[in-house]
């Protein structure tokens, strides 16, 4: 049997640090997953995604529902404006389905990536091996599945630790006249920055690179990182894509960390 060829590991400067090469690289790892010795990597995580896409779906339905029966029930008593009353419930409707679709996206993610980190990590270590031919250091899986939910620990206090202060100003700022018209958008980048960390982190943490060091490389990259963030946070948000765009992700953040990230140490 043939072994495939390695992949173009190379770019041309115009494609670094840009957000088109950010979502290629989602792109390229949708199709490098294809790869003759990938798809059992591939298959536990997806397995675990399905059912956890049932839960959280079911839970997602049911607070559409729960929230359109409270807007309805809060305005039913300006049936004198009615007219007015209709507006003001499809606005509310449409940015509480929005933060509720953020807020789905984004659980799914940290649920996932606890219970299939050890996997991800053996993908990210696979995938970089066929690009590159790398030989890492050798491991079992019992080691790396402590070593992945370690990261995941320091991460998840990251995310957290930051994302209750940023909520705390977003609240401030969520009052003031026209400089709440940022809100939305403060909050989509701190969504991509977490789902660029988070999968960036695999091939990362593969080579033992502390989680402080690598947030720093990954700021000298803010387009291709706001590209293949932005990518994934959206395939997240969408249910049945939400099951299979997270092995894609990892196979993205390791395109990203060998192309433009690795060579930085």
């Amino acid at each position: 049997m043939t072994t495939p060829s390695p992949l173009n590991t190379t770019h041309s400067t115009s494609a670094i640090n840009s957000l088109a090469s950010g979502f290629g690289y989602m792109a390229e790892g949708a199709k490098l997953l294809l790869r003759p010795g990938m798809k059992r990597f591939v298959l536990i995580p997806i397995l675990a995604n399905a059912v956890l896409f049932v839960v959280l779906t079911a839970l997602l339905i049911q607070s559409f529902s729960s929230l359109q029966d409270g807007i309805n029930g809060l305005l039913s008593s300006w049936s004198w404006l009615s007219y007015i009353a209709a507006s003001i419930a499809t606005l509310l409707s449409g940015i509480m389905i929005a933060i509720i679709l953020l807020l789905y996206g984004y659980s799914f993610n940290l649920i996932t990536n606890i219970i299939a980190a050890p996997f991800y990590g053996l993908l990210a270590e696979k995938i970089e091996q066929e690009l590159t031919q790398a030989i890492l250091p050798s491991e079992s899986f019992s080691a790396m599945a402590l070593r992945t939910l370690k990261r995941e620990m320091v991460k998840l206090w990251y995310f957290i630790t930051r994302g209750l202060a940023l909520s705390l100003l977003l609240l401030v700022l969520a009052p003031i006249p026209f400089i709440n018209l940022l809100v939305p958008a403060i909050g989509l980048l701190w969504a991509t920055w977490v789902m660029t960390l988070q999968y960036v982190d695999y091939p990362a943490d593969n080579h033992q690179l502390p989680f402080k060091h690598l947030r720093q490389r990954v700021r000298t990259r803010p387009y291709s990182s706001m590209g293949l963030g932005g990518t994934i946070m959206l395939g997240s948000m969408i249910p049945l894509v939400n099951i299979v765009i997270m092995p894609i992700a990892v196979a993205g953040g390791t395109l990203f960390w060998i192309r433009e990230l690795e060579a930085q140490g």
